[in-house]
């Protein structure tokens, strides 16, 4: 049951990118885009945040910290990169995160790492090559590299984040963080994207969809209740149950889910490097994140998963036994 919901969860993060593209390109901002979806998610969610009221006073950072970064940090420069380059390109960059993550830890914080985490990052990197074809002059938009670099960099500043170690105090429950950082990622994004000045015509009227006409509103209930909502209720109730293991083979596979949609959907035909440098990218990123046994709990090792894994610092899980990073992104 764990594991079904959890790739229910992948299939839904997997197509928020497909449906906010079209948006995209009918004349909607990325920022406006990434407002609605997360002001959408928080009203639904507002029962779930009033619920979990106690953890403003309990984890303040926390839920500040996944507001800032997961929410709001993310969401804007993804769907900024969705602009600019294909999503199954964007979201395999931001891939890397798991590896930038192994990277802080080895030489920020001076902590050991595996030889097989080495490895993993090794291969993300040289995935990523491909994926952007490095041997083209860099065939992919410069700026969309960017952005889906500084969604992965995001999603790292969360992680790193949560990395504090929480010892002594009491566990939050993972759905009332989510909720909360919804809302303040609303209250960043409001300010920041400053929606008044939307084009709400656009909502009104319909998107093309390689081809096919499909409503606005359709696609934003979509990424609203679907792609985010469910994806995330789904997501954090199986990954609680799930090891560190199982959890980053789901990661990967809502990258697959990802980029397949994309191609069916959106016509986003990826080249044969680009589709091979992104199972490198896939493998290594899995390599890096599962290599850590879980008995690295005990002796304070970092173990870290990718969109749908955990973080774990010390003897304490943040967020409760499973910490979402960049839920908001795929």
């Amino acid at each position: 049951m764990s594991l079904a919901l959890a790739l229910l969860s992948a299939v839904a993060f997997g197509g928020s990118g497909v449906a906010a593209k079209p948006l995209i390109e009918a004349g909607l901002e990325p920022l406006h885009v990434t407002w609605l979806r997360v002001a959408g998610a928080t009203l639904v969610l507002l029962p779930v945040a009033w619920r979990h009221r106690s953890l403003v006073r309990q984890r303040p950072g926390l839920l500040v910290g996944f507001g800032l970064l997961a929410v709001a940090g993310v969401q804007a420069c993804y769907f900024a990169a969705l602009s600019r380059i294909p999503v199954g390109v964007a979201l395999l960059i931001e891939y890397l995160a798991p590896a930038l993550v192994l990277g802080w830890v080895r030489f920020i914080q001076k902590r050991p790492v595996t030889r097989a985490a080495a490895i993993g990052v090794v291969l993300a990197v040289g995935g990523l090559a491909c994926v952007v074809e490095v041997w083209s002059g860099l065939s992919i938009d410069a700026l969309g590299l960017v952005l889906a670099l500084g969604a992965a960099c995001c999603q790292v500043g969360y992680f790193v984040l949560s990395d504090h170690g929480t010892d002594g105090e009491e566990t939050a429950d993972p759905l009332g963080v989510v909720a909360y950082g919804l809302l303040i990622g609303t209250v960043i994004l409001t300010v920041i994207a400053r929606p008044w000045g939307m084009e709400w015509s656009v909502l009104g009227g319909m998107t093309s969809m390689n081809g096919a006409r499909v409503p606005a509103v359709v696609l934003l209930a979509w990424i609203v209740l679907i792609a985010t909502v469910l994806a995330y209720l789904t997501g954090v109730v199986a990954v609680r149950r799930l090891s560190p293991q199982v959890a980053g083979v789901v990661a990967c596979l809502e990258a697959v889910i990802a980029t397949v949609l994309a191609w069916v959907l959106l016509g986003e035909h990826l080249s044969p490097p680009q589709i091979f440098g992104g199972v490198v990218v896939l493998v290594g990123a899995f390599i890096a994140q599962s290599s850590t046994p879980a008995a690295g709990r005990e002796d304070g090792t970092t173990v870290v998963t990718g969109a749908s894994g955990a973080v774990t610092a010390g003897n304490a899980d943040v967020a409760g036994e499973r910490g979402h990073g960049d839920r908001l992104s795929g």
